[in-house]
């Protein structure tokens, strides 16, 4: 079983990739999406969302970063993806979900899914232009009104010379809401001969073992779920192979809260920082009452220094952001298997 870690614009970036990371038992990420338009970005572009291409396309705790490109024309995605390929990315992938109106307005994201012809003439373009070692993947979702061209959207994909297809089991009508319909992506699964991840809607352990019965599918993605418990994969690995979870205790949170702080120091302006932290904050709680009473505690305040003050955020070492030695920063259990 391979576990990815989702693109989530404006929360999964690359300091929270670097966090989650080191907890261990998952097996790749993808970034959140870089906008091509009708320009060919500068390298800087790529790096500010992914600076993991600096180190060889891996977080500090060493797990593969696929950076994420949105757009719709062909031709601009495949110069945007050729000169992506020369800064060593583990593989591109491909962005036909975003649900943002701004996204979709513009006929980029989830919108393409409206027209399977489009997606594989975008998908057919970037596999031509990035080199044969590394992989072309996408992201979609069911469809944009409803999930007629689910199927012909994934078969799309796959003409167009992808790899891998995560499939969200939500329309962008849907939006976030639940449930997911994990059970279309079988449908669609049966339609590709080329793997399918399945992603949407996965909170808990329990969430996950249907995800993937009803699926079909031996991948899982992990989003928000992964936010609110960061020890969410190792649990996956644990109860499909025993039925037993690890526990995952605040005390074990707490200081991935502190290096976030410290990380999110480095690149989010002063006004912005205690935003981030509450941020997750909010995630956590839903799993944690010791982050729920945080969160009650700094909700109000604007200051991130008087909410790491509140939090008793520990002061964390220079080097805490280096390594592979951070991965698995939760062990798993003697029982489970590390992949």
């Amino acid at each position: 079983m391979r576990i990815l870690l989702a693109p989530m614009e404006g929360l999964l970036d690359f300091t929270l990739r670097d966090v989650l990371t080191r907890v261990g038992g998952v097996d790749h990420c993808v970034s959140e999406f870089i906008r091509i338009t009708d320009t060919l970005l500068p390298e800087r572009a790529f790096r500010r969302i992914v600076p993991e291409l600096d180190r060889g396309g891996l977080t500090p705790a060493g797990v593969p970063v696929r950076p994420q490109l949105l757009g719709s024309d062909p031709a601009c995605m495949a110069d945007n993806a050729a000169r992506l390929a020369t800064m060593g990315p583990n593989g591109v992938d491909l962005n036909f979900g975003c649900p943002a109106k701004v996204v979709n307005r513009h006929g980029g994201g989830a919108a393409l899914l409206e027209t399977p012809e489009q997606i594989e003439r975008i998908v057919r373009a970037v596999r031509r232009a990035v080199p044969a070692d590394q992989p072309v993947t996408a992201k979609m979702r069911l469809g944009f009104h409803d999930d007629q061209r689910a199927e012909a959207c994934a078969q799309a994909i796959e003409a167009g010379g992808a790899s891998e297809l995560v499939v969200h089991a939500r329309t962008r009508a849907q939006g976030y809401k639940p449930p997911a319909y994990w059970h279309r992506i079988a449908a669609v699964r049966e339609a590709v001969r080329i793997p399918v991840v399945a992603n949407g809607e996965v909170w808990d352990t329990a969430d996950a073992l249907r995800c993937l019965a009803d699926s079909g599918c031996d991948a899982i993605m992990l989003g928000r779920g992964m936010v609110s418990d960061p020890g969410l994969a190792w649990a996956i690995r644990a109860a499909r192979h025993d039925g037993r979870a690890p526990s995952v205790t605040w005390g074990d949170i707490a200081p991935l809260l502190a290096v976030y702080s410290q990380l999110i120091t480095g690149h989010v302006v002063p006004r912005h920082r205690a935003g981030r932290l509450k941020q997750w904050l909010n995630y956590l709680r839903g799993r944690h009452p010791e982050a729920e009473a945080l969160y009650q505690a700094v909700r109000t305040i604007n200051d991130a220094r008087e909410i790491e003050a509140r939090c008793g955020l520990p002061t964390v070492g220079k080097d805490s952001s280096h390594g592979p030695e951070h991965r698995g920063f939760l062990s798993p259990p003697a029982s489970t298997p590390a992949a």
